[in-house]
């Protein structure tokens, strides 16, 4: 099982620890902002359980991250394969979410540089996605500082978001080299 470490991060496996503070996260509105709607705390748990079980299977996957110097949780990064059929589809995804309190520290890009750094490196893709709510700037901003490329003739309505404020979503990629 895959564990990455950065200079201030480390991508983990899961822990029984994380789930509070992974819920308290999942039901902040701010966080979830660019999603359906916050989640409840055994729809948190669930997703929690979903990703320990394919790091579990796989090595890899959706990982906790620590800040390295107090030991917080402070959310998850990590590759994924969307599982909804789109133009891009099948894909590896790279994605984030993390708490407000973590935000503005360059926690997202310092975890998804490594995230991404083993997607090519160790797995050998050939490219990795990003996607998010057209409305998500922020997620936005992180894709382009990992030096990923967006056309516009990409983006797409998420067929598992019926929202029209966030459905419309653009799409992100990067090549290995």
């Amino acid at each position: 099982m895959a564990e990455l470490r950065t200079e201030r991060l480390l991508l983990r496996q899961w822990r029984d620890a994380d789930l509070a503070p992974f819920a308290a996260l999942n039901a902040d509105p701010q966080v979830m902002e660019h999603f359906p709607s916050p989640l409840t705390r055994e729809h948190s748990d669930a997703f929690a359980a979903s990703c320990r079980e394919r790091i579990a299977e796989r090595g890899w996957g959706i990982w906790a991250v620590e800040v390295v110097a107090s030991g917080e949780f402070i959310g998850f990064v990590g590759l994924n394969e969307p599982r909804f059929d789109a133009h891009f589809t099948p894909a590896v995804e790279v994605g984030w979410r993390l708490a407000r309190s973590a935000w503005g520290h360059g926690y997202a890009t310092e975890a998804a540089e490594a995230a991404l750094a083993y997607a090519f490196d160790e797995l050998r893709l050939d490219e990795v996605v990003s996607f998010t709510a057209t409305t998500n700037v922020r997620s936005q901003r992180v894709m382009q500082r990992l030096g990923m490329t967006h056309d516009e003739s990409d983006d797409f309505d998420h067929p598992r978001v019926d929202d029209p404020r966030i459905r419309r979503h653009v799409l992100y990629r990067v090549s290995r080299g």
